[in-house]
């Protein structure tokens, strides 16, 4: 392919490094507890409030876009912020970093490793991370509340969502919040009351959305295609998995255990224990498929086996979210398409307000010293501006101090 084509596809404008976008997600990967919803809360204090690489704006419509697409929206977002601030390999960059942590730790578990969680030492420091991650979505709630539901209309909307995902659990009810909110800003937000859209521009070509678009459907009609044993079975089954799920996160599981366990691929136990593992590991939860694709009895199994299925449980997601920004991008200009995505960003604090009970305060909270801990993280990171990675290690103490 020449020069000017490859400029024609690629991402413009950047303004940062590589390197500097991978030690920035890197860091994240190894300290981002909670699961989806928190790791947002863990970008938005990373990238929007602390080192300024985007507006508030515009992650939230990253944000909103990535919940209308397959995928883990976590990693899509990460995906899109690296790729804005240094092109194409700042977004492989950002995935990696984000990525790689988990991934390894399961590859570990895969061949015997001991789990951190084995020891009450390590449990303690596990425990205290998940507090504090109750309140990194706290905070994100409170940031984003205040932005995007200053108004009657918009604050009602947030609420409606919340309530909509309380009585109606599952992937499909958050997206029909985002619909809905979608709905609601057109009836009730006047389009004024926006800014024009801001500064989140990955400059991706038509050409390289249309390209995506036609590698996600390929590779999603091979995927059913009858495949046998050995490389290409295992790839297309992770990789259908995550073409096919809306939510990311624990949404996939069902879908891998459809994919792997009734063909043999793993065992119910091994299936299970793996789940379980990766409960434990900081990440994305879609990084479970390294170790699911490494205990697999289909060849290439092992570290090829993980990585495979590393890869290909993650491409369509990315694929998906290619294909989307550059027509994304013209659309968030449009004045009813402001309206819009006004109502569906109200949506979105509704859908992490109900995240901030469950999973992130139920799971985490179980007497009142355990909401002394969260508390305290939260005033740390609010009031006082913490670093993240101080309160981290704080948290990590007092979770090792509360199972004394």
């Amino acid at each position: 392919m020449a020069e000017a084509d490859l400029r024609a596809i690629a991402p413009a404008a950047e303004q940062g490094g590589a390197g500097e976008v991978f030690l920035a997600f890197l860091k994240l990967g190894l300290t981002s507890f909670g699961g989806p919803i928190a790791h947002l809360g863990y970008f938005r204090s990373a990238f929007v409030a602390r080192r300024g690489w985007m507006s508030e704006r515009a992650f939230a419509d990253l944000v909103a876009l990535a919940q209308f697409l397959p995928g883990p929206a976590s990693s899509q977002v990460g995906f899109a912020i690296g790729l804005t601030r240094a092109g194409w390999l700042g977004g492989l960059a950002a995935w990696t970093g984000f990525t790689l942590p988990s991934a390894a730790l399961m590859l570990a578990f895969a061949y015997g490793a001991v789990g951190i969680a084995d020891s009450w030492q390590g449990a303690g420091v596990l425990h205290g991370l998940k507090l504090m991650a109750v309140a990194v979505i706290a905070q994100a709630v409170l940031g984003m509340a205040r932005t995007f539901c200053a108004d009657a209309q918009r604050a009602t909307i947030a609420i409606a969502a919340l309530a909509l995902v309380s009585f109606v659990p599952g992937s499909l009810a958050q997206l029909a919040a985002i619909v809905v909110g979608g709905l609601a800003g057109l009836a009730a937000v006047r389009s004024g009351e926006r800014e024009a859209a801001d500064d989140f521009a990955p400059h991706l070509s038509r050409r390289a959305a249309l390209v995506a678009l036609a590698l996600f459907l390929a590779l999603l009609a091979l995927s059913f295609a009858p495949a046998g044993e050995g490389l290409a079975a295992l790839a297309a089954a992770f990789y259908r998995s995550g073409a096919l799920v809306f939510g990311g996160g624990h949404v996939v599981l069902p879908l891998l255990r459809d994919a792997l366990v009734a063909p043999g691929f793993l065992s119910q136990g091994a299936f299970l224990a793996g789940y379980g593992a990766a409960q434990a590991l900081p990440g994305p939860l879609f990084a479970v498929s390294a170790g699911l694709g490494a205990l697999a009895g289909s060849p290439p199994a092992g570290v090829a086996g993980g990585l495979v299925a590393l890869i290909a449980i993650f491409l369509p997601g990315l694929l998906a979210l290619v294909a989307a920004l550059p027509f994304w991008g013209a659309l968030r200009g449009e004045p009813r398409a402001q309206a819009a995505m006004a109502g569906i960003n109200a949506a979105v604090v509704g859908l992490l307000a109900a995240a901030l009970y469950d999973p992130a305060f139920v799971g985490a909270v179980a007497s009142p010293r355990d909401f002394a801990v969260a508390a305290a993280a939260f005033v740390l990171l609010v009031a006082w501006r913490a670093p993240p990675l101080f309160v981290a290690a704080l948290a990590a103490a007092a979770g090792v101090a509360l199972q004394l």
